[in-house]
């Protein structure tokens, strides 16, 4: 008998948008024969199932279920998808804790560690991984643009701690911009990050694991036509992404030992991406942790899955069965 997925897109912030694509992506890649498939949109308390012929029924938040021509239809996995709250920063995978639904990516803990950069970057560091020098504001905290310039320096990045898609990030480059740039990061989230910029190459390594295997993709090298790797530059081209990265072997190796050494250190499930610069003397820098990755067929994931030779099709089967195994 088929198993029952939900795809869950959506969300409570600016990748909204960017998440819907992602879902459209986890649906074409999912084995249809051995899955029945469902997306759900979030936004707010407006949860529904999206039916075909462009109809939507609502979704049960009691125990997250829908009726489909008068039967109760249950959902025995959810795939998470939404980039931002609710989905990345543990709240769902809470509630999904409660109603014991399985689902695709890591457990509460490790999702709202990932979600702050900030305090997911410290922690990390504590266990050797280099990070950039960096501060962070809360709302209602403020920085001189002196303190900055003395403990950061030019140029740097300033973006919400929370969030992703490049959204509210500014690479600022004079004094002038400074308090700008941390005014519109403010709007995207409640926690800002002032961070040093380090030159250098940039790459990203996926990885999933089971409970039988470990796989550690190709690795992407990102050149971004832009001043960095900006929402144009993600979603519109403006970039070269070129898997396998154009780095030593040495080099590969390290990175992707690195990159399963975090998810085992965050205690990570499904598939995550870590983000990296390069810099001068191969040294690896951490720029983040991703642990509800973008999904479209041109996202670094399917890219890096069709370059180590494998089904996009098998890798989400693993993902699925792993959670319903001995």
């Amino acid at each position: 008998m088929k198993r029952t997925i939900a795809i869950v897109a959506g969300g409570d912030t600016s990748e909204f948008h960017v998440s819907l694509r992602s879902a459209q992506g986890i649906y074409s890649f999912i084995d249809k024969e051995k899955y029945t498939l469902y997306i759900v949109e979030m936004h707010g308390l407006d949860w529904h199932v999206q039916l075909p012929g462009g109809t939507k029924a609502p979704v049960d938040r009691n125990d997250f279920s829908f009726r489909l021509d008068g039967e109760k239809i249950v959902f025995d996995f959810a795939y998470i998808t939404i980039h931002g709250t609710p989905g990345e920063d543990g709240r769902l995978q809470g509630y999904f804790d409660m109603l014991h639904i399985p689902y695709s990516c890591c457990g509460v803990l490790a999702a709202s560690l990932t979600y702050d950069k900030f305090a997911c970057n410290q922690y990390l560091k504590a266990f050797g991984v280099r990070i950039a020098e960096s501060l962070m504001l809360r709302q209602g905290q403020s920085v001189s643009n002196r303190d900055v310039l003395e403990k950061i320096g030019l140029p740097c990045f300033i973006k919400p701690s929370l969030g992703g898609s490049s959204f509210g990030v500014t690479k600022v480059k004079t004094e002038e911009q400074i308090q700008p740039a941390i005014a519109k990061a403010f709007e995207e989230a409640q926690e800002v990050v002032v961070e040093a910029f380090m030159d250098g190459t940039e790459i990203t390594c996926g990885c999933y694991k089971t409970k039988d295997k470990a796989v550690v993709f190709p690795i992407t090298e990102v050149v971004t036509h832009n001043e960095y790797f900006d929402y144009k530059a993600k979603y519109n081209g403006e970039s070269d992404e070129i898997t396998p990265a154009r780095i030593s072997d040495d080099l590969t190796r390290r990175v992707q030992a690195l990159t399963s050494a975090i998810y085992d250190i965050l205690g990570a499930s499904g598939i995550i991406r870590v983000d990296y610069i390069i810099t001068a003397g191969d040294k690896i820098n951490l720029l983040e942790v991703n642990t509800t990755p973008g999904m479209t067929a041109t996202s670094f994931i399917p890219q890096q899955v069709r370059a180590a030779g494998l089904d996009i099709k098998d890798v989400m089967t693993d993902i699925i069965e792993n959670k319903f195994s001995d």
